[in-house]
Order: C-alpha cells, then structure tokens, then sequence
C-alpha cells in the first residue's frame, strides 16, 4: 500500500464537473492499493498517516499531528501509483490491486480514518478525478508498506 500524503491548506476533488469532496486545512492523500495488500496493512498504514508529525508548531517546526491542528483529509485512490515505469516508456500497472478488491481496501482506509476522529472526504474510486490542492510549504511525503513494514510475502 501506498500513501502519498501532501500538507495542505485546502484541497477537493471533482468528477464530471461536480464537486464530490472538498477540506480545508489538513492533507491530501493519494491511496494506492497493491495487490497482495490487507485490512491488516490498512491498519498500519493509516495508524502511521495519523501519527505522522508533519505540520509546523509555534516555532516553525514539522512536530505537530494532525489531530492537533484539527485538520482533514481528503482521500483519493490513485492506482498509478503501481506504475513500473522499468521496461520501456509505458508504465505497467500489474502490481496494482484488482479494482473490486482495491475499491474494499480503499473504502476501509477512508472509514477507518473516519473511525478515529477525523473529518474524511474522497474522491470517487475508479473515476476521472481533477484534483485541486493548496499543498502548503511544500510538504509531501510518502509512506510506502513495503519500505514501513517489510516486504510482504509472495506466494
């Protein structure tokens, strides 16, 4: 699982021309189903987005949570973040997860974040999304199962 978490002071989603998800102040958050991915991953995943300490006290520095700036998310499923882009110039997308089961996964991490606390729209899972973002400092930073946890097993 892949998480490609952006800081910032407002960002939504739109599909078809209509606004479906829209925060101010919190995090973008761009969602990448692998296909050996698990509720078990989900839970650590979003354990560590939630914990991360990536926005700036009173002095400046990345130390603070998410939950203590009151922030939101907006979570996006972007399975292009499974691109190989090895072999060739056309990226292949077959570590990526099956859509029916990614789309499971994907709705799991939004609730599971909903679960804790937090104010939580999305985009639409399969959809053509324009996403607009505010990302503040620039701050982005990803957290990826594999690097955080281990690789999983194949087999």
């Amino acid at each position: 699982m892949r998480f490609v978490v952006q800081v910032c002071s407002e960002a939504s989603v739109e599909v078809e021309g209509k606004e479906v998800g829209a925060i101010g102040s919190g995090a973008l958050v761009l969602v990448g189903i692998g296909r050996e991915d698990t509720r078990e991953i989900a839970d650590r995943m979003v354990k560590k987005l939630l914990g991360l300490r990536i926005y700036p006290d009173e002095e400046g520095k990345t130390n603070l949570s998410l939950q203590a700036v009151g922030g939101s998310l907006l979570i996006v499923s972007q399975f292009t973040l499974y691109a190989d882009c090895r072999k060739g110039n056309r990226p292949s997308f077959f570590k990526a997860g099956e859509p029916e089961e990614a789309e499971r996964l994907y709705l799991y991490v939004a609730e599971k974040c909903r679960a804790a606390g937090f104010p939580v729209e999305r985009g639409v899972f399969g959809a053509e999304m324009k996403i607009r973002l505010v990302n503040e400092g620039p701050f982005t930073v990803v957290l990826d199962s594999d690097e955080l946890f281990g690789k999983k097993e194949e087999g």
